[in-house]
Parts: C-alpha cells; structure tokens; sequence
C-alpha cells in the first residue's frame, strides 16, 4: 500500500471534511466513509479504490465527485481528474476549488510528453484550463494561486505554439506569453517578494523576445 506525505492542500481537505461529519455525521455509503479515511492518510490509491465502488450510487453526490477527483489528481490520474471535476462543477457549478483542479489536470494532460496527442487537442486542453481558471477568479479574485496557474497555462501555451514546426504562430504565442506576464505580475501584488514568480516573469519575456 502506498502512502504519500499529504501537502497543505489535502490537510484543508481532511478538514472540511471532518468538519462535515460533525456536522451531518457519517456518510450512509460505506465506500464513501473508507475512501474518506484512506484520503485522510494520504493512501489516495485505496481512496480511489473505495470512492470508484460507491458509484453509481452517489452519482449525484458533487462531494463525492470532489473526493474522487481530488484523490486521483494527487496519485497522478489527470485525466480521470478532470473528468471526476467536470461532474462536480455541473452538479456544483460555484465550487472554485473543484474549477481549479480540473484545469490543474487539464494543463497536466496538455503537457505530457508521453501522451500522443497532436497540437490541436493540446491547445484545446490549454485553453479549457485557462477558462477554468477565469472562472474561478471571477468567483474569488483575490485567490493568488488562480492567477499563477492561469499564467502557467498561457505559458505552457506560448511554447505549444511557439515552437518551430508546422503548429508554429508568432502571433497566438506572443498573445499567450503576454497574458503569461499579466498573471505573474499580477501575483506579485499579493507578494513582491515571491523569487519564483520573478524568475517565471523573466523567462516569459525571454520566451516572447526570442520568437522569430
């Protein structure tokens, strides 16, 4: 059984969900309770495992949907990620984190070099995230971590199209690296002093610069 150090983020998670149970108490599902306790200790495999067999039972239980996908987002699963989180925003369609998430995995799918998907689908993948994450600012615009994303996406797609090749345009990869900048820099009014998100300020410009 493989278990993974839970980050921030899953902590947040175990605790809204604690915070439910107390609330409303245990889930009647079994397989929803034992998927909750394995994500709790970080073994997202078994969560999975559970949360799969509680479906279809709880196919209109957005929270359920959330956990499946979240477990599988953090055991590596992104395209069955985003899919889990394409069902919760249509069951839910005000749940930001669940529109964060699901272009996290989308911007993962986009960028996987093993994957044999051509330029048009990656782009497609690139662009649904950063929707995404429009989305999700238009709900919470003071959540930094939307617009670092966002900035991420447009980059990854600066360097889809700003490669050399038949896919090649000047004009979309500049248009992506600039929007790029405008997210970083727009990061660095919530902390100037985020070292990381300055370096990814100069690689855009680099990247935009040198586009022939």
């Amino acid at each position: 059984m493989r278990k993974v150090k839970i980050g921030m983020a899953a902590l947040a998670l175990a605790l809204t969900i604690a915070s439910a149970e107390a609330q409303q108490g245990e889930h009647k599902n079994p397989n929803v309770r034992a998927g909750e306790k394995a994500l709790v200790s970080g073994d997202f495999k078994t969560a999975i495992t559970h949360l799969q067999k509680a479906m279809p039972a709880e196919a209109a239980d957005a929270d359920v949907h959330y956990l499946l996908g979240y477990a599988q987002f953090q055991n590596g699963e992104f395209k069955k990620s985003a899919d889990s989180f394409t069902k919760v925003v249509a069951l839910n369609p005000k749940n930001t984190s669940a529109y964060y998430y699901k272009a996290k995995a989308n911007n993962a799918v986009a960028v996987d070099n093993t994957s044999k998907m051509d330029v048009k689908q990656r782009q497609a993948l690139l662009e649904s995230a950063i929707a995404d994450y429009t989305k999700a600012i238009s709900m919470d615009a003071q959540d930094a971590k939307l617009y670092q994303n966002r900035g991420t996406a447009y980059r990854d797609l600066g360097i889809l199209r700003g490669n050399a090749g038949a896919s090649y345009s000047k004009a979309v990869a500049s248009d992506a690296y600039g929007k790029a900048l405008t997210d970083f820099e727009k990061v660095l009014t919530f902390d100037a002093s985020r070292k990381d998100i300055q370096t990814e300020v100069k690689k855009a410009k680099v990247y935009r610069d040198n586009l022939k």
